[in-house]
């Protein structure tokens, strides 16, 4: 019979320090996840900046000197990541492969212009300095045009503002969540042991003896939870690594090491900070009390 008992008793437990590391784990990664988002919102946002494309159309009696020549100022400025040089003839061929068929038959002509696609660094991706760019490169006589997607700019910038400002708030908000569940948890695992805390204190034993074992266990568990949630990180960093390369998730050792200790410094503060209060607040109540 004690046997038996002695297994449920054990089972109990056992789930009780299970649903405990969960907990802590699940929340842990959720706030790994923000954190990976908060650091690489802005590289996110030079990833698609970077995606747009100023189009720099040349007018026919342009001389293969001077394209040479501006393709090449325009791959040494400062705000060019690339430059590449687009015959008409392979821009008429790119066309024909959208469009699924060669339309200079049905014209019977080129109505194209050779080109140079210049792709901006992301920090110039701005309305105002992507139009003093585009001005600069007009004023040259054998430009007959640059394009670029105004409306795009302005709506990648505002939303990239925007986006940046509620992961903030619901990184916060995440934050205080994860307090809150990871301290439920330890809660309510203490309050399972309530009477043994309150036997403890009646025959003597001091808070802080008393509170030392309480606070030692859930650190374990707090340490558990949170390898747990930095092996799932893992896994997700590599999985989106392997996906998506060019993103670079991989490359800022520095901010990922910061973030990995954080989120592990984390699971141990809220272990033992909720450990602590917990079990304070069962050593300060009556006898009586504990029933309710």
């Amino acid at each position: 019979m004690s046997t038996s008992f002695e297994r449920y008793q054990k089972r109990k437990l056992i789930s009780s320090y299970f649903s405990v590391v969960l907990s802590i784990s699940l929340v842990l990664f959720l706030l790994g996840v923000l954190g990976l988002l908060v650091l690489n919102t802005k590289k996110l946002a030079d990833h698609f900046k970077e995606q747009i494309t100023l189009s720099v159309f040349l007018k026919d009696n342009a001389k293969q000197v001077e394209i040479d020549q501006l393709q090449k100022s325009l791959a040494l400025a400062p705000y060019t990541k690339n430059a590449t040089y687009v015959s008409k003839e392979e821009a008429a061929e790119q066309h024909s492969e959208e469009i699924g068929e060669n339309f200079i038959d049905f014209l019977g002509y080129n109505p194209l212009k050779n080109s140079i696609d210049v792709q901006l660094n992301a920090e110039f991706v701005t309305t105002e300095q992507i139009a003093q760019i585009a001005e600069e490169i007009s004023s040259k006589g054998y430009v007959e045009e640059v394009n670029y997607d105004k409306p795009l700019i302005a709506l990648l910038t505002d939303n990239v503002k925007k986006i940046s400002f509620w992961i903030l708030i619901v990184c916060g908000v995440f934050t205080f969540i994860a307090v809150l569940l990871i301290n439920s948890s330890i809660r309510l695992s203490i309050y399972s042991k309530r009477f043994i805390i309150k036997t403890m204190q009646m025959v003597g034993a001091t808070k802080t003896f008393i509170r030392r074992p309480f606070i030692w266990t859930n650190v374990k568990l707090g340490m558990l939870g949170a390898v747990l949630a930095l092996l799932f990180l893992g896994g997700l960093l590599y999985y989106m690594d392997m996906n998506f390369p060019e993103l670079e998730l991989l490359t800022d050792i520095w901010f990922l090491g910061a973030l990995f200790l954080g989120v592990f410094v984390l699971g141990l503060l809220i272990s033992l900070l909720s450990t602590f209060f917990a079990t304070q607040r069962f050593l300060n109540l009556r006898t009586d009390d504990l029933y309710y």
